[in-house]
């Protein structure tokens, strides 16, 4: 009997799968394990729809809304600021593994487009996010989401043009750095979301000490909330604890900051998360 098997065609990896691939390969070499908290985020939800339908003598025409991701950046990097090992990373090398802090917060947010009809995956920096307003950072996340690749992601086509020996050479030694732009080129956390797609990634690679990851909101306003770290730097209380503070900076700080761009009131959008 002739076999019937499926035509198999053959496409070519890209250089931009092959930067994919690599560093999903030395994220393996990380000891990673994820910790996860149910966070009350109701009331941070309203206010976050406010802000961009309420105009008000402070701002008449209303202010563009502000996403989650913007959200969730600006809180970590506040509990990163009060938490200095959040911010160190593990460097291997002679006389033998060392630890480096970074003086301030380098966030990876792990970017979607689509370019030439295939989806593509781009990592953006944004150092300091705890000392930028929520619009300022919206905007970058929005740039980084229509702006040209070649503007928002220069370094990385660079790297995509690299021999994959190489670029995994220049990336292990990114990891493995004391260099002050070790936070510039890996980030000292980073954040990855399917939450707008109705979806959620609670286990990712990463090659940052921490990663964050968010689902999206129940019927309830509860969202889990996902911090990946490295074994080697923080144990499970430690991030535990991380993610307890996050939720308080959610609640208070956060809240707080989008109320007073739209103007609510405590009682419009909910007296404070539970």
């Amino acid at each position: 009997m002739p076999s019937h098997a499926p035509i198999v065609t053959r496409s070519r990896f890209t250089a931009a799968r092959g930067c994919i691939s690599d560093v999903a390969r030395l994220a393996q070499e990380i000891p990673l394990f994820p910790v996860e908290r149910t966070m009350p985020l109701g009331p941070l939800a309203a206010a976050r729809v406010a802000v961009g339908t309420t105009a008000s003598a402070k701002h008449p025409a209303g202010t563009a809304r502000i996403g989650w991701a913007a959200v969730f950046l600006k809180a970590y990097a506040l509990v990163a600021r009060e938490m200095p090992m959040l911010r160190t990373w593990l460097v291997q090398g002679f006389p033998g593994p060392r630890l480096a802090t970074a003086a301030e917060s380098v966030a990876t947010l792990a970017v979607n487009r689509i370019e030439d009809g295939e989806d593509r995956l781009f990592w953006a920096r944004l150092a300091a996010p705890d000392a930028k307003p929520l619009p300022e950072i919206q905007q970058f996340i929005v740039d980084c989401a229509t702006k040209p690749v070649e503007e928002m992601f220069k370094r990385q086509l660079q790297l995509e043009m690299v021999p994959g020996f190489l670029r995994r050479t220049i990336l292990r030694w990114n990891m493995n750095s004391f260099s002050r732009k070790r936070a510039t080129r890996i980030g000292t956390f980073s954040l990855s979301t399917l939450a707008g797609m109705g979806a959620t990634n609670r286990f990712h690679p990463t090659i940052c000490t921490t990663s964050l990851s968010y689902a999206p909101l129940d019927d309830d306003g509860n969202c889990l909330v996902t911090l990946i770290a490295d074994h080697r730097v923080l144990d499970g209380a430690v991030v535990a604890r991380a993610l307890a503070r996050l939720e308080e900076v959610l609640c208070h700080e956060m809240l707080a900051e989008l109320r007073g761009r739209a103007d609510v009131s405590p009682a419009a959008s909910g007296k404070a998360c539970a």
